[in-house]
Parts: C-alpha cells; sequence; structure tokens
C-alpha cells in the first residue's frame, strides 16, 4: 500500500508538471511592483499562475532570451523598448500574438514593425533631473551638459535601456558627431551605473547633481514629496521617446494564456497603474493624476529608425566603449 502510495504520488506529480498551466514573465527590476498589486488581481480573474522573474534592466531580458533561445524558459517579456525590439525580432525571440484589445492602444505610431509581434503598455520622453538644492542654475542644452565636470549619472548603455536610449538621443542630436559630444561629455560624468534603479538610489544620496531619467520625475517628486523637489529638463535640441512593450516568447508552451496576460496589460486595470507606478504615459486611454501637470514637455522630437539602430549599434557601441574607457 504505501510503495502504491508513492508510485500515485510520483504520478500524479508528473502530470502537474506535464499539464502545468502557469506562466513565467520576464521583466526588469523596477517592475517588481506588480508582484503585490497587479499579478494577483489577473491570477484571481483568470486561475493562471504568474511568476515575475526580474532581470535588472531590459538589456539583461534581451541577453537572457538569446541565452535561452533553444530552450526557451520563459512565456512573456515584459518591458523591451524600441532600441531593444529591434534585436530580438531579428534575432528569432517572439512569436505572433493577437490580443483582443489591441484596439485601444491610441497612438497607432507606438506600434512595432511588422506588427503583431509587440504591443506598447507605456512610453515617455528621456529628460535630465536634477536637485534645485545642489544645482540652482541647471543646463539647457546638451553641450551646457559638458561643462559641469563630474556631476552627471548615466546609466551603462550596454546592459541598460535608459542608458541605451539616451546614448541613441545623442546620436539621434549629433548624428556623424557623436563621438565628438561623447569625448566632450565624458568628464561631466560622475559614474555609470548598471541601471536606472541604481542610478536613482546614487541620485537621491547626493552622490551628483544631476541624472539620466524620464520627463515624467517631476509628476514623480510632487506625488512622492508634495513639491518639486526634483525637477527635469529636457535639452533644447529636442526631446527623445521611449516606448515599452510586452511580447511573447518564441516556443512558449501556453500561448493562450500568455495571449491572456497580454491582453490584461493593455486592460484598463494595468494601464490604470501606469502613471503612478512606472512614471511613464499609459497607452490606451485612462485619466493621469494631477501630478502629470508637472512633467515636463518639448516641442521639438528627434529620433533615429530602428532599422539604422539594427545595422550600425554593435559597432557605435564599440567605438563608444573605447572612447570612455
Amino acid at each position: 500500500m504505501n510503495r502504491y502510495r508513492y508510485c500515485l504520488a510520483i504520478l500524479l506529480g508528473c502530470l502537474c508538471v506535464i499539464g502545468f498551466s502557469g506562466l513565467r514573465v520576464y521583466a526588469y527590476e523596477s517592475l517588481n511592483w506588480l508582484k503585490d498589486t497587479l499579478i494577483p488581481i489577473f491570477e484571481e480573474q483568470t486561475g493562471i499562475e504568474v511568476t515575475l522573474v526580474t532581470l535588472g534592466d531590459a538589456g539583461n531580458i534581451l541577453s537572457r532570451l538569446i541565452l535561452e533561445k533553444r530552450r526557451p524558459l520563459s512565456d512573456v517579456v515584459l518591458g523591451l523598448d524600441q532600441s531593444l525590439a529591434y534585436r530580438a525580432l531579428s534575432e528569432g525571440l517572439l512569436e505572433p500574438v493577437a490580443p483582443r484589445n489591441a484596439d485601444r492602444i491610441v497612438d497607432k505610431s507606438l506600434f512595432f514593425e511588422p506588427e503583431g509581434y509587440l504591443y506598447p503598455f507605456d512610453y515617455g520622453a528621456l529628460a535630465i533631473i536634477y536637485d534645485p538644492d545642489r544645482l540652482p542654475d541647471p543646463p539647457t542644452s546638451f553641450r551646457e551638459l559638458t561643462t559641469r565636470p563630474k556631476s552627471l549619472l548615466i546609466q551603462d548603455p550596454r546592459n541598460s535601456s535608459t542608458g541605451l536610449a539616451f546614448f541613441l538621443w545623442t546620436v539621434a542630436v549629433y548624428r556623424e558627431d557623436w563621438r565628438e559630444y561623447w569625448k566632450a561629455l565624458r568628464p561631466a560624468i560622475l559614474t555609470l551605473t548598471t541601471g536606472w534603479s541604481e542610478g536613482f538610489a546614487k541620485f537621491e544620496a547626493g552622490e551628483a547633481p544631476m541624472m539620466v531619467s524620464y520627463a515624467t520625475d517631476g509628476a514623480y517628486s510632487y506625488h512622492a514629496y508634495g513639491s518639486d523637489r526634483y525637477k527635469a529638463f529636457i535639452p533644447m535640441e529636442g526631446a527623445f521617446y521611449q516606448t515599452e512593450y510586452v511580447g511573447v516568447t518564441k516556443g512558449t508552451e501556453n500561448p493562450e494564456q500568455a495571449r491572456l496576460f497580454v491582453e490584461f496589460v493593455l486592460s484598463e486595470r494595468f494601464q490604470s497603474e501606469v502613471p503612478l507606478n512606472q512614471w511613464m504615459f499609459p497607452t490606451t486611454p485612462v485619466e493621469l493624476p494631477e501630478a502629470y501637470e508637472h512633467a515636463v514637455t518639448s516641442s521639438i522630437h528627434v529620433s533615429i529608425s530602428a532599422a539604422e539602430v539594427s545595422k550600425n549599434l554593435d559597432q557605435w557601441l564599440a567605438e563608444w566603449e573605447e572612447i570612455m574607457y
């Protein structure tokens, strides 16, 4: 009898593994807030168990997907931006998905070509945030940034999506002269951080008066502190927008459940939490909190095509590395 029960337990355990209906979602570290807020709601609505695996910055997500390409261990990818999305598609890391509520996305220009693989869930302009108590006369242009020695925290573009977006911002502004710009900027950089979270911790600790961040940080400051404790500016050369996407890992064994999660990310329930947790703009129609009146804007927009980035990025980063080190 004991042997029978033992064998039955093993058999049932194997069946549970074979029939496992849970999802593994890869995301970057600062999406950890989902664990205690929105993921339990999705699990209750669908009965699908979700394991959120956070991997530092979005660049780490891409690296993990490439590493696991032959034997994928994730079902959903949350947080790749346009600078990483082209690589993910060219590497064949994603598969098409058709969320039934994709028409909720207002700005169709946010979609990534080819459509059907990635769906935008938030977006926002990059900016330089600063502490006005330590920096009462902030710079107003990229060129002025170079005149402030050891004053700027920047994320490493080799493994940080924010850092890569900032790098591409400078390429979009200076084009072929970006190398000369970075040579001039180098003395102004206090340190390179591995990601946004590490950089913001150093910024809040007062290690530097400026940091590469987002145009909504003024909204965060107003919401968190009731004042414009931290301010942000977009250099006069123009704003560069970062869009973040959700998609499904190629080879997932749970495509239908993955689609349901993508639909949840685009739902009003999820999107309404984006402004005060992601500090980015939602991509579907939800009411913005009052704090967003403190987000900075620019009438000038600069950009660079995904095709150009894909063609040149490896070479650009190799040249950047030579300049910095």
